[in-house]
């Protein structure tokens, strides 16, 4: 097909959500700024938690901030998922996949924490 065959396609500007159709001199930047500020959480994350400057029972809350923030992140960054109207299947897969990793979560804790109650009490000691 020649250029001028393609332009007279009724789909030739289509473009599948999440594609930004960027030219070659930009596209790598949004990439080098996730990956710059990710090692910065990273960086931050290991100094917090090997320092005694932070307040002791702060740094798992520290700690918990800087990893939504570092997925925060990802999903901009590495993943383009914004709030754009072409991405609502996107954004609507993400929901469904912390739901389910909440579910399992949930279940988990439940389970191990009514797992004790549930035994059997031991009488008899082992030996």
């Amino acid at each position: 097909m020649s250029h001028s065959d393609l332009e007279s396609d009724p789909h030739y500007g289509d473009i599948v959500p999440g594609d930004d159709r960027l030219d070659a001199a930009e596209a790598p930047w949004g990439y080098l700024v996730g990956l710059v500020l990710a090692m910065l959480l990273t960086a931050v994350s290991f100094f917090i938690s090997g320092t005694s400057l932070v307040w002791g029972p702060s740094i798992p809350v520290a700690l918990i901030v800087l990893a939504i923030a570092q997925m925060g992140i990802h999903l901009v960054f590495f993943l383009k998922i914004t709030t754009a109207p072409d991405n609502t299947n996107n954004v609507l897969a993400l929901a469904f996949g912390v739901l389910i990793v909440f579910l399992v979560l949930a279940g988990s804790l439940w389970i191990m924490a009514n797992l004790n109650h549930n035994m059997m009490p031991m009488t008899m000691p082992m030996g």
